[in-house]
């Protein structure tokens, strides 16, 4: 208890989110908790009123009708009062845990913003789809589908002899389910990938692997979804859309499948911005096309590099620029005196 603030045990240690669904699953939290702490209550007050008035009194003896309070055994509308109670909390729970899990998985056909998450071993790979700008424009940046293995040449063993491509040599169009867009961001081994994203917009997401399962987890969703290859082969459901985030800043995102040896660094980061901004970002994005990811961000005015993450070599730094406590303010992710769309 020490350990908590007053807003956290307030939620009952339920993580802050940033999305009405993250909201909506905390309502759930709080007032499951309260109404377990009330079947609590009652239990723990039976039970000491039990130890309390019906123990042995005294060092006398006593007569056989003392030696146990009355029984209620075999009493019928008791035994159905004490199985009904149970059910009927059920239902209640099931009932909310429903309408909260539809919440959650809805998805509406007017997202504004469409993004194509592409994992691979071990980063990430987003594309934006689809924008609806602010004007009323559509920004339509789908490319095609593809496999990211169509552009690597063929091998060739000591013996002369060809090596199979990944997927054990089968044909490479079986992963024409992969997106490929206009505007994308690939994540390196020297730069985490900065997802920039719209506050106060619906946004679907539709993810898929290239090689092996992994997990698209932002803690402050407080939403995951397995990664997985092949959707339409393993029945997965590969797309899920939050109503909005509320609110703008930087949020830490990670692989939550274990997926092999760099598992551990397979971090990305949401950058939630102003509609504004956002806009002026895909417009420079697509103006500019041979343009970095970062250098969109400085044009406008955000931050170049993630903030709530790093490589895994840059914690190894001796000379103390590239610490997590010297990188930025995750709340606070603009660039002072700057002026948004300058670069342009």
């Amino acid at each position: 208890m020490s350990g908590c603030s007053a807003s956290e045990a307030m939620r009952f240690g339920w993580p802050e989110g940033v999305t009405p669904e993250a909201e909506d699953m905390r309502h759930l939290w709080t007032w499951s908790v309260i109404a377990a702490l009330v079947m609590g209550i009652i239990v723990w007050a039976l039970t000491f009123w039990t130890i309390s008035f019906h123990r042995r009194k005294g060092t006398g003896k006593l007569s056989a009708d003392e030696e146990f309070p009355r029984q209620t055994a075999y009493n019928v509308p008791l035994e159905l009062t004490y199985t009904a109670i149970p059910f009927v909390i059920i239902a209640v729970l099931f009932y909310f845990t429903i309408i909260v899990q539809n919440s959650v998985e809805a998805k509406k056909s007017d997202p504004k913003v469409v993004v194509d998450i592409t994992a691979f071993q071990w980063n990430w790979k987003f594309g934006y789809r689809t924008v609806e700008m602010g004007n009323g424009q559509k920004y339509e940046g789908f490319l095609r589908n593809g496999s990211p293995y169509e552009e690597q040449l063929p091998r060739e063993n000591k013996e002369g002899e060809e090596v199979p491509l990944p997927a054990n040599g089968r044909d490479d169009d079986i992963r024409n389910y992969l997106k490929f867009d206009r505007i994308e961001t690939v994540g390196t081994s020297d730069e985490i990938p900065v997802l920039v994203l719209p506050v106060g917009e619906r946004i679907e997401f539709e993810q898929a692997s290239a090689d092996v399962i992994h997990s698209f987890w932002v803690p402050e969703f407080l939403f995951k979804r397995d990664v997985m290859p092949f959707p339409k082969q393993n029945h997965t459901d590969n797309r899920w859309q939050v109503s909005s985030i509320d609110r703008p800043g930087a949020f830490v995102g990670r692989c939550a499948e274990m997926c092999g040896t760099y598992h551990s660094m397979m971090n990305f980061e949401v950058r939630a911005v102003s509609k504004e901004k956002f806009d002026t970002y895909i417009s420079y994005r697509a103006a500019n096309p041979t343009a970095t990811n970062a250098q969109a961000l400085q044009n406008i005015c955000e931050t170049p590099v993630s903030i709530t993450t790093h490589p895994f070599d840059t914690r190894r730094s001796t000379d103390g620029t590239t610490t997590p406590q010297t990188n930025g303010d995750a709340n606070n992710t603009s660039i002072p005196g700057c002026t948004v769309g300058a670069q342009q």
